[in-house]
């Protein structure tokens, strides 16, 4: 049974329209929404809405299908358009009119927005574990190879000699920083909607929405119930926005590598174990694994625009436009995870080849202009002198 069942049937095509893919995009959220509910349901204990023996029946019922769920064997069917409908038919099937009372106080709204909550949160610290990893390998690098130097570049042009270590190290520093966005979201999502129903609170009922949270790990309940439905158009793109920018990090450095690790370049050589190989050239091996993550930065940039454009123009209150942004989350998010997992793998295996590093004089362009200015000349004419004498080269 639909959770908004009235005694009508619903038109065929409308409901496939309506439902779309979220009865699969939801089986990722299935231990999310269970443990959301059982919080819930012990809120509702605590108002004396639900009896010791209800609530156990529905502990027990919620904690076995989160073991089904773990094992693969909880389905969601079509027709029951979400997980949240789909556990409370199996929780109903199984305790009776126990299971009918759970939704009390809450809305599939609230209901929702609990179980993405938690879901990000732990997709986030998840995010911070590969964060760390990839900075890691970008340390292992420049512990091994750091002091080789190597060509700094400006305009695709050689510049000023640098080094392997501070080469790859700005990607490690560049991974700190996007942790530090991480635990900014972290924050900002650590506050429990559950209890602004459909955006407008639960009347009479007396429910205490901080137990619920409290029982969640949250710090605090969203005070404003119309605020916890906007939070939806807030929230999830600025999680996307993290996955954008971790995704640039990767990208900018695929892009490096892909460069670098050209025969014409060969600073940098990558294992025949990371490269494909073509379909009619014997001697090919092909860089994809970076090709595809520098490519898939503009891929989650389009799925962040996408929820931003979503949620613009909407009035207050839910509007299902943002039932949309789901999968543009599920796709950013696991995106990043994949290609910080994938680049960590790449980075720790590269190899350095000291040899093709080689610093042309020009580089120290600027180290001689700097001596003449040690010297007492003034650097506009340092500047020029330096300039002059390259150029006659």
């Amino acid at each position: 049974m639909k959770l908004w069942a009235k005694g009508y049937d619903l038109d065929r095509d409308i409901e496939s329209f309506t439902v779309g893919d979220d009865y699969l995009l939801d089986r990722r959220l299935v231990k999310y929404d269970c443990a959301a509910s059982l919080a819930h349901a012990g809120a509702l204990r605590a108002a004396g809405l639900l009896t010791a023996g209800e609530y156990a029946g529905i502990s027990a019922g919620l904690r076995e299908i989160a073991a089904l769920d773990a094992r693969g064997k909880f389905r969601i069917r079509r027709e029951e358009e979400d997980c949240h409908t789909a556990i409370e038919n199996r929780l109903t099937s199984r305790c009776g009119p126990a299971g009918r009372k759970v939704h009390t106080g809450r809305s599939r709204n609230d209901q929702v927005l609990a179980a993405l909550r938690l879901y990000e949160r732990d997709a986030l610290l998840e995010l911070k574990s590969r964060l760390a990893a990839f900075a890691a390998a970008c340390r292992g690098l420049a512990a091994r190879r750091g002091r080789v130097p190597m060509p700094g570049y400006t305009h695709m042009r050689r510049a000023m000699p640098t080094t392997i270590g501070t080469w790859i190290g700005c990607f490690a520093a560049a991974a700190a920083d996007d942790s530090k966005l991480a635990d900014a979201l972290l924050r900002l999502i650590d506050q429990s909607p559950l209890g602004s129903a459909a955006g407008f609170g639960v009347p009479v009922l007396n429910i205490d929405k901080r137990r619920s949270a409290r029982l969640m790990g949250f710090s605090r309940a969203i005070e404003n119930p119309i605020y916890a439905q906007f939070t939806r158009s807030k929230f999830e793109p600025a999680i996307m926005h993290l996955c954008s920018q971790v995704m640039l990090t990767l990208n900018k450095l695929a892009s490096d590598l892909v460069l670098f690790s050209m025969p014409e370049f060969g600073f940098i050589e990558l294992p025949e174990k990371f490269c494909t190989g073509s379909s009619i050239m014997p001697q090919k091996k092909n860089p994809d694994v970076l090709e595809l993550v520098r490519g898939k930065y503009h891929a989650v940039l389009g799925e962040e625009f996408k929820a931003l454009s979503l949620a613009g123009n909407l009035p207050s209150g839910y509007n299902r436009d943002a039932q949309l942004a789901k999968g543009p989350l599920f796709a950013c998010l696991d995106t990043a995870l994949a290609s910080l997992g994938i680049m960590t793998v790449v980075t720790a295996g590269l190899v350095v080849n000291r040899e093709k590093c080689v610093l042309a004089p020009e580089l120290f362009a600027t180290e001689e202009a700097y001596r003449l200015v040690r010297a007492g000349t003034p650097f506009r004419d340092a500047y020029r002198i330096v300039a002059e004498k390259f150029r006659a080269h």
